[in-house]
């Protein structure tokens, strides 16, 4: 595995050339590696080498100083000039502000490219750091290296007291007078006694394929993610100490389910399900896990549809009209712990697609399929929308989901029925995938989802992808289909990143953007007649013109005639879609689902038109 460094053991000329090459993958400005290795491997494998090159000012701290390199977790803790985090693959470099007059010490490392030397916290330093309020370098530090840097420290300076001098010497200096008490009381009176444990604190099991990664503690007051001591890629990460992790918070219910199942914090609705998108099982008991049913593909959609319809048999909720909605009937669905939760605000239920065609809801059992029914109040036609946007999508040449509609009882109009993208197709299928969406990966809250910008979007992807120059190439494209569709609603949440790891690896060799999903013509909505776009780029979000698309392409690195390829390829895939597309022959489409739908592709045919 080799690492090239640009002014180090390579020139600058050389790296480029190469790179142009395909010989070499450049991961961030003067970073590279060979095209073949695996690039995460590398990464953490010369961690402190790369982050002695970005920030040769900076020093190893917290529980780096103690490893003289990354955490399990691929975290790797600074301290210098500036508070900053830079991502690079699997590795977080994460720098806070170093005192005014450190501690430092000198450290040689050697990661099979050579001996060099950093500076690194001393003991005393490295001690006081432990005890920092609120702060993920503090966390990173655990009890057992808490305990070694004290035993070492009094057997330094003789004593407890004398370590406990020593010590409150240097946070004077520092003006770290708390930091400095919090020590001291550890040195002198290193707890002995079992602490009193809140009955209102949740240790709960997070399991990804089944297989416990770690633990979700709240101790009443905030959260801490334990991750497990595993093999497997990090896939959730605690960026802000005391919070829940942005990858858990992505799959929380939201909207309509939200609602349903009252919730009161983050806590009780954690403890109210068990399963999640993205093969995600959270539960108190380890047990608990043997009894739940993987989610696995028994047999595919497409086996049971004909002309863009379900042939199956319907066997999931139904609406009586005298009695109760549909909708009530969903939210009994989800009374049950072992109903799988899902994001979004539109409704929708999850089901299981059995190996004979029956379509069932997914309680205790498998969640292969989700199915989206007819909205209210001038939404009834949602399904009707989505399946034709994600036809012209498919036409144009994006990877979409298995789709098909779904004849309801009771006189409703249609339901759109989708294949899950983020499950194992088989039984002999061993591979590890997840989703994680944008919100997540910008470490977003879901109600700053329309808060992003193409631009930075395509920045996060870049370091994070497997085939960075094609995910960018996609990113302008699935801005561009959602322009000329007037998809008003694609946001942060409604677009992700799909992670695949083989058994046994502990990176990821899949990260991609995923399929197009929740595509949907919004100007035909009631209200949304004027909808822009969810998400700016250019700094516009209507208006959008060739010039912006390649405006675009030019900020975050995609070269023009790739750009203009890519601009002419939708608008002529799209134009030739418009042309054949049509409804599938149904009983029933509702009072206006095919009305919606020609004003759907008029709205289209507007915008192509208009596009110059």
């Amino acid at each position: 595995m080799s690492l090239y460094l640009v002014g180090q053991n390579i020139d600058k000329a050389k790296s480029h050339y190469q790179a142009e090459k395909g010989q070499l993958v450049q991961l961030m400005r003067g970073i590279y590696v060979d095209a073949a290795d695996d690039a995460n491997a590398v990464v953490l494998k010369h961690a402190v080498r790369i982050a002695n090159y970005l920030y040769p000012t900076a020093y190893l701290s917290a529980a780096s100083a103690v490893l003289l390199g990354p955490t399990r977790d691929g975290r790797l803790f600074l301290s210098g000039r500036r508070s900053q985090r830079t991502r690079i693959r699997s590795l977080e470099i994460i720098q806070n502000p170093a005192p005014d007059k450190p501690s430092i010490g000198n450290a040689v490392i050697d990661d099979g490219m050579g001996e060099f030397h950093v500076k690194v916290s001393a003991m005393r330093q490295r001690f006081l750091e432990a005890f920092r309020v609120r702060s993920e370098h503090a966390a990173s530090i655990d009890d057992d290296m808490r305990d070694a840097i004290r035993t070492r420290l009094i057997a330094e300076f003789g004593s407890p007291k004398g370590a406990a001098d020593a010590v409150w010497a240097l946070a004077r200096e520092n003006a770290w007078y708390k930091e400095g008490e919090q020590a001291e009381r550890f040195l002198l009176h290193a707890p002995s006694f079992k602490t009193v444990r809140n009955e209102a604190a949740i240790d709960l099991i997070v399991a990804w394929h089944g297989v416990a990664i770690g633990n979700l503690v709240h101790d009443g007051f905030e959260w801490r993610w334990n991750p497990a001591k595993t093999k497997g890629p990090a896939l959730i990460r605690q960026t802000t100490p005391g919070a829940l992790p942005p990858f858990i918070v992505s799959l929380l219910p939201e909207g309509w389910l939200e609602t349903v199942l009252r919730n009161e914090d983050e806590r009780t609705m954690l403890r109210s399900g068990k399963r999640y998108m993205s093969n995600i099982t959270i539960v108190e008991q380890e047990r608990e896990l043997k009894e739940i049913a993987p989610d696995v593909l028994v047999r595919p959609l497409s086996d049971f549809t004909r002309d863009g319809v379900f042939i199956g048999r319907y066997r999931g909720p139904s609406r009586d009209t005298l009695e109760t909605s549909f909708e009530k009937n969903l939210a009994d669905l989800y009374a049950s712990a072992d109903t799988p939760r899902l994001s979004g605000i539109q409704i929708k239920a999850p089901m299981y697609l059995d190996k004979d065609g029956d379509l069932s809801a997914s309680t205790s059992m498998p969640f292969t399929h989700i199915l989206k029914p007819a909205g209210k109040s001038g939404f009834e036609a949602l399904p009707v929308i989505e399946w034709l946007s994600l036809q012209l999508g498919k036409a144009v040449g994006f990877t979409v989901p298995s789709i098909a509609f779904v004849e309801m009882p009771d006189n409703m109009p249609p339901a759109l029925l989708v294949e899950r993208f983020d499950i194992r197709t088989s039984a002999e299928d061993q591979r590890r995938l997840a989703m994680e969406d944008l919100c997540s990966v910008l470490d977003l809250p879901p109600e700053l989802k329309y808060s992003g910008t193409m631009e930075r979007i395509a920045h996060a992807v870049r370091s994070l992808s497997t085939s960075p120059e094609a995910d960018l190439l996609g990113i302008l494209k699935r801005a561009l289909f959602a322009w000329l569709i007037a998809d008003g609603d694609m946001h942060l949440k409604n677009m992700a990143l799909l992670k695949i790891a083989d058994p046994g690896d502990d990176f990821f060799r899949s990260v991609r953007v995923a399929p197009l999903y929740d595509a949907v013509t919004t100007r035909v909505f009631p209200r949304l007649q004027d909808d822009r776009m969810a998400l700016k780029l250019n700094g516009k979000n209507s208006r959008l013109r060739r010039a912006d698309f390649r405006a675009l392409a030019t900020t975050v690195g995609i070269r023009a005639g790739d750009a203009d390829a890519a601009i002419d390829q939708i608008v002529d895939a799209l134009n030739t879609a418009l042309i054949t597309a049509s409804l599938p022959k149904l009983h029933y489409y509702g009072d206006d689902g095919q009305v919606m739908a020609k004003k759907m592709l008029a709205v289209v045919k507007g915008q192509l038109d208009g596009f110059s």
